[in-house]
């Protein structure tokens, strides 16, 4: 079984820069591929970032060249930097481990004036 719980979401100005933390019950070497989904209200859950094998990370369109995914393996901890923020990226986060059906609580993120 595995667990992930999200932290980090909040209130953000457009053009801000929050990041999410995930942190994981067990190795993220063994429970790769890794995402960062997301929910806004009325929508679909998005794929957002996701993490595989080896060093490559497929991002969005939406979010490319602004958000970034990374891990740390001996921490159990996987991350999301969200740089340049606009108000359509307003949305509930979540952490997933697909492989496992794996999912975090989510976490809140808004970006507004």
């Amino acid at each position: 079984q595995v667990q992930l719980v999200e932290s980090g979401g909040g209130l953000v100005q457009p053009g801000g820069s929050l990041r999410l933390s995930c942190a994981a019950s067990r190795s993220i070497f063994s429970i790769i591929p890794m995402g960062w989904y997301r929910q806004a209200p009325g929508k679909e859950r998005e794929l957002v970032a996701l993490m595989g094998s080896g060093t490559s990370t497929m991002y969005a369109d939406s979010v490319k060249g602004r958000f970034t995914m990374s891990g740390d393996n001996a921490k159990k901890m996987v991350y999301l930097q969200m740089n340049s923020l606009k108000p359509e990226d307003t949305a509930v986060y979540y952490c997933g481990a697909p492989a496992y059906g794996a999912w975090g609580q989510g976490t809140q993120v808004t970006v507004s004036s």
